[in-house]
């Protein structure tokens, strides 16, 4: 049973980046996460080889932010009542 605090993943795409999946289910229980939506992915011509997390824009309730690896690239949508700073360092200690 998990706590009322825990926030909800959302599938909705039968493809993700490789590695995204368990990063974004643990930070469903970080405090103030209420819903993350993985969205459409796209390829960019960059090479990133290591998995990058990126707070892009505010979204209404949240912030849209960006998934890279190699040359695919995923926006994820987060619902959360953290602000800005407190999402980006939300996401570096799960990249860890």
């Amino acid at each position: 049973m998990s706590k009322p605090t825990d926030g909800r993943l959302v599938w909705n795409h039968s493809t993700h980046i490789r590695g995204l999946i368990p990063i974004l289910e643990r930070l469903c229980h970080e405090e103030g996460i209420q819903t993350v939506t993985p969205g459409v992915i796209g390829r960019v011509r960059g090479h990133i080889p290591k998995l990058q997390l990126r707070v892009s824009v505010p979204i209404r309730g949240g912030f849209k932010i960006i998934a890279r690896q190699g040359k695919t690239v995923q926006e994820v949508f987060i619902l959360t009542s953290l602000t800005r700073e407190e999402l980006e360092a939300a996401l570096a200690k799960l990249l860890k």
